[in-house]
């Protein structure tokens, strides 16, 4: 019988890593940066222009190289590729209350 485990639905965290969900956050955030970078059509350098950044952290950005990115610098991001950003925020278990906040950047 060949054994496996059921992921938690956060690779980073059945790694073990340090930050979870903040690692997983990033990779989804720059993934819909570089949707939205492709379909703009931008080359590396018109998108580093752009965003403001050096040609360097582009290419970290385009292969996913997140550790230097904060949260802050990818909402920034998305807002100059003309997104807002909105946080749900929900309790674990139990209650049945969600709050939203919309952040127009």
């Amino acid at each position: 019988m060949i054994e496996y485990t059921v992921s938690s639905g956060n690779i980073f965290k059945d790694l073990g890593f340090e930050n979870p969900d903040e690692d997983l956050a990033k990779v989804k955030l720059a993934s819909k940066i570089n949707c939205l970078i492709a379909d703009k059509s931008m080359t590396q350098k018109e998108a580093a222009d752009f965003l403001g950044i050096s040609r360097k952290k582009m290419t970290d950005l385009r292969h996913g190289r997140l550790g230097k990115f904060t949260l802050d610098m990818l909402f920034f991001f998305l807002g100059k590729l003309e997104h807002q950003i909105e946080i749900r925020v929900i309790p674990k278990s139990g209650y049945d209350t969600t709050e939203t906040i919309s952040v127009a950047l």
